[in-house]
């Protein structure tokens, strides 16, 4: 067991230690609007926008993907949801001296990202569907992700388990259908 705690935690500094270097980017003004703007797309307008525009571009051909998206959409609510509850851990700012919140949270928990479980999660499905929207999507989504830590709302380990909880949500249902 001491091993084991050793390990989790080098993990727990590491995280605490990169949080607090990617939060000093929001002394630059450009790059805080930039996260902020990226991270308020992220909140659902983003996926929404892109699910409406390819609805209005191609209603019945569309449909069955913009449902998957939905279904994948509401999987990744319930799981994350459920797992803030049961972790309940402070956001970054709330819990280290070094970092400030760069905007206001839509919960009061940190882990997972559920930013980044939801881009991951989408980007995954619209690229099953729609590969060319790649170079949209995937830069999108790593922005998303980086815009959480830098904004000091999660720690990297919330962005990384977001992102491998959506891209399992998403995976087993790519699967199924």
């Amino acid at each position: 067991m001491p091993r084991l705690d050793a390990a989790l935690d080098r993990i727990q500094r590491w995280d605490a230690r990169l949080c607090e270097r990617s939060n000093r980017w929001l002394h630059y003004w450009p790059l805080l609007q930039a996260a902020r703007l990226v991270s308020w797309l992220g909140n659902g307008i983003f996926w929404y926008s892109l699910m409406l525009a390819v609805l209005a571009r191609a209603p019945r051909e569309s449909a069955p993907a913009v449902l998957h998206m939905l279904l994948v959409g509401l999987a990744c609510t319930t799981a994350y949801k459920m797992l803030k509850r049961g972790t309940l851990r402070p956001r970054p700012y709330q819990s280290l001296r070094g970092v400030a919140a760069g905007a206001m949270p839509l919960d009061a928990f940190s882990f997972p990202s559920g930013h980044t479980l939801h881009a991951v999660a989408f980007t995954l499905v619209a690229l099953h569907y729609w590969p060319w929207l790649a170079a949209i999507l995937v830069p999108f989504t790593m922005l998303t992700a980086v815009s959480r830590v830098v904004l000091g709302l999660h720690y990297p380990s919330d962005v990384l388990a977001g992102a491998l909880i959506g891209g399992a949500l998403a995976t087993t249902s790519l699967a199924i259908a």
